[in-house]
């Protein structure tokens, strides 16, 4: 049975447009991850600082074996862009 993952980001004020690119550019290496099956990077149309990426993954383990892969440096880059903690959980 697969598992979905939604997680939910907010941007600083006047850096949606940087945190929507910098997220879409990690997409790659998230779907190259072994088991992932699917994912997607949405934007709230009436408040675009509210962006989701949604991943489905054969299971909760190869999400967080692929999460290894994440560097310090990106972690620090998307720091630059988020208003608060990115949040996150597993749904099935």
């Amino acid at each position: 049975m697969s598992i979905t993952r939604i997680n939910n980001f907010r941007a600083r004020e006047h850096h949606a447009a940087d945190l929507k690119n910098f997220l879409a550019g990690i997409l790659p290496a998230i779907r190259a991850s072994a088991g992932c099956q699917s994912c997607e990077l949405l934007q709230d149309h009436a408040d675009p600082s509210r962006i989701v990426i949604v991943e489905t993954w054969d299971s909760i383990e190869a999400h967080r074996e692929s999460l290894s892969h994440v560097t310090p440096e990106s972690i620090r880059q998307a720091k630059v862009f988020l208003a608060e903690a990115p949040s996150g959980a597993y749904y099935s």
